[in-house]
């Protein structure tokens, strides 16, 4: 691939950005996650511990509801405080003090005999797969062995080194097509950092992070580049593109240098996805 190809992106990336501040968007509908019997919407660091958006179960209140939890399906740890009465030693007086307790919850797309509550989200609009680009990420999935999962409902796209896995919303809660496959190529950038490929993911990086911030830099220039490679680019996921690039940027405070340094290495990702 002409090198050419690559620095003309960059540069209208570039180009993008001193126009000034542009706003992101995110370009999908989704559920935060709740519980599935009482309704109640996770809060605080359960929103942190949960991988998905939606419904959650225990393994009790599935059995209950007449479902079953699937085998080898791993649950989730969520924490919360529940008051527990204890008596003063000196004054008697019996007081209620809050405990951190556990549980362990699975989402609804581990169970199997109970249907969802939740309004299935998507629009009104038909979107179909577009051929070009996902061929690019089948042939790059076959290739490489990674795993990419679509749950229904989800809140969040993302990958998760350890398990090798790319999470996204099905395509249906996306705006278009073109948006979808934005989001696809952007977490599919991400996998090429795994340490048995370009080994730029040796481990885990604190969100926010210099370290963070280059990476989430490299993959969206990344999806820009393939976006434009299959022919898919529209002006409006190449601005929201520039947006989610600049925010990045600016955390790393020296906007040009930082982008100029992670075009490089999305040339490198992107090279490895098309083979």
């Amino acid at each position: 691939m002409s090198m050419n190809i690559y620095e003309m992106i960059t540069n209208r990336i570039l180009e993008q950005l001193e126009k000034g501040v542009i706003p992101w968007r995110k370009s999908w509908k989704g559920n935060e996650p709740i519980n599935y019997i009482t309704r109640k919407p996770y809060q605080g660091v359960n929103l942190l511990l949960l991988p998905y958006g939606g419904e959650y179960i225990t393994f009790k209140q599935c059995k209950e509801s007449g479902g079953h939890v699937k085998k080898g399906e791993k649950s989730n740890m969520i924490v919360f405080f529940k008051p527990m009465e204890i008596k003063d030693e000196e004054t008697d007086e019996i007081k209620s003090v809050p405990f951190l307790q556990y549980s362990n919850v699975f989402h609804i797309s581990q169970c199997t005999g109970i249907e969802s509550k939740l309004e299935q989200i998507q629009n009104n609009i038909t979107i179909e797969p577009i051929k070009q680009a996902q061929n690019i990420i089948d042939n790059y999935i076959n290739r490489s062995g990674i795993k990419m999962e679509h749950i229904q409902g989800n809140h969040s796209a993302y990958y998760t080194p350890a398990s090798d896995t790319i999470t996204l919303p099905t395509i249906k809660q996306f705006e278009s097509g073109e948006d979808y496959y934005s989001t696809a190529f952007h977490e599919t950038a991400h996998s090429t950092g795994h340490t048995s490929r370009l080994n730029r993911i040796a481990k885990p990086a604190a969100f926010g992070s210099e370290t963070y911030s280059k990476e989430e830099l490299t993959a969206e220039i990344s999806a820009c580049m393939l976006m434009n490679l299959t022919g898919i680019e529209q002006p409006k996921t190449f601005i929201n593109n520039a947006a989610y690039i600049q925010g990045w940027s600016k955390k790393l405070k020296e906007d040009k240098k930082a982008i100029l340094t992670a075009s490089g290495q999305a040339q490198r990702a992107v090279d490895y996805i098309i083979g």
